[in-house]
């Protein structure tokens, strides 16, 4: 079990370094997911069921890669608008 524990974590974390053409968004949620889908599969692992813990995980990463991009932009959203502002002085 512990074998395929760290074929995936290997797999995921190889595969995440194909990110340079997505966009922003695409590499949060891609990176959120693979993150935690890993940190799934391991506490799953140490609970018995590998396959689950990776399948929770990686919705709850997805979930978190997803409220990380609103955030970026919402912050890259307030930067454009104070940079407008103070040009328009």
């Amino acid at each position: 079990m512990k074998k395929i524990v760290y074929l995936f974590i290997f797999i995921v974390t190889i595969s995440s370094y194909g990110c340079a053409g997505m966009s922003d968004t695409d590499q949060r949620l891609l990176t959120g997911s693979a993150g935690g889908a890993a940190g799934g599969a391991l506490i799953g692992a140490i609970a018995g069921n590998a396959g689950m813990g990776a399948a929770i995980g990686a919705g709850a990463g997805l979930l978190g890669g997803f409220l990380t991009d609103q955030h970026k932009k919402a912050e890259e959203r307030a930067y454009r608008k104070g940079y407008q502002a103070g040009q328009n002085r």
